[in-house]
């Protein structure tokens, strides 16, 4: 399949799924299963996002393997716009568009997906890991002073305790590693609503802006657990570059 027909396929999916929005730029994101961990960062990363710019140029629409109660809680969780998710049983829609399937030697989604982990036909994924334990100067603090963190409902502390440790203005180390283990948390505490079907938890995700005229200004296709952006020190940087006004 070739690049034109991956575009031909994507505005299919605009018109059926009625992604039309009413402003300059559309994001549109494939998330593999809800339960990924790629699809809680991301989507929260984006509520944020919005939250912070208000973003009036922006409508943002999304298509994750899922049902309708693993739908509910993850918009509850993420903070992301319920009525700008598709929820499908397969991952058709990801094949049409050429999106990576992710590891797959015949043992099942379980071993794929723990093999990615290890970095298995996941290359970046093991460094994603470590920069969430080590922290990164290039990249922004997660955590503000007065955030409440609720680590596995045991251990509880604000965001001031990263500060006072390790200082303010750029990602302190485990702060990252805190914000996944909360969302692998409650991923786990309702698996059966998040992973509809285990064959699909290596599957990949991609990201495509679009301008008025629904031309794509900036596709991004994943290989990688963790690895949703093309440049994870500011996975949405492609946005402040691209939406202007």
């Amino acid at each position: 399949m070739n690049s034109k027909t991956s575009d031909n396929n994507l505005n299919k999916i605009i018109d059926e799924y009625k992604f039309n929005g009413q402003k300059k730029f559309k994001l549109i994101i494939l998330f593999g299963l809800l339960g990924d961990f790629d699809s809680f960062e991301y989507a929260i990363n984006l509520k944020n996002y919005i939250n912070k710019n208000q973003d009036k140029n922006l409508d943002i629409f999304a298509i994750a393997i899922g049902n309708q109660s693993g739908k509910d809680k993850f918009c509850k969780f993420t903070g992301f716009n319920k009525e700008n998710l598709i929820v499908v049983s397969d991952n058709q829609i990801h094949n049409n568009l050429k999106v990576s399937r992710g590891l797959d030697i015949g043992l099942g989604g379980w071993i794929n997906m723990l093999l990615m982990l290890s970095g298995i036909n996941s290359f970046k994924t093991i460094k994603e890991v470590i920069r969430g334990y080590t922290g990164d100067r290039k990249a922004k603090q997660i955590y503000s002073e007065v955030d409440k963190i609720d680590v596995l409902k045991f251990l509880k502390f604000s965001g001031n305790s990263f500060k006072k440790v390790f200082g303010d203005g750029y990602l302190r180390p485990f702060e990252l590693a805190t914000f996944r283990l909360n969302n692998m948390n409650e991923i786990i505490q309702n698996w059966s609503d998040y992973i509809l079907n285990e064959e699909y938890l290596p599957q990949r995700g991609a990201s495509f802006l679009l301008n008025n005229n629904n031309q794509i200004i900036y596709k991004f296709f994943s290989n990688d657990v963790l690895g949703y952006s093309s440049n994870m020190r500011d996975p949405l940087g492609f946005l402040t570059n691209l939406i202007k006004e």
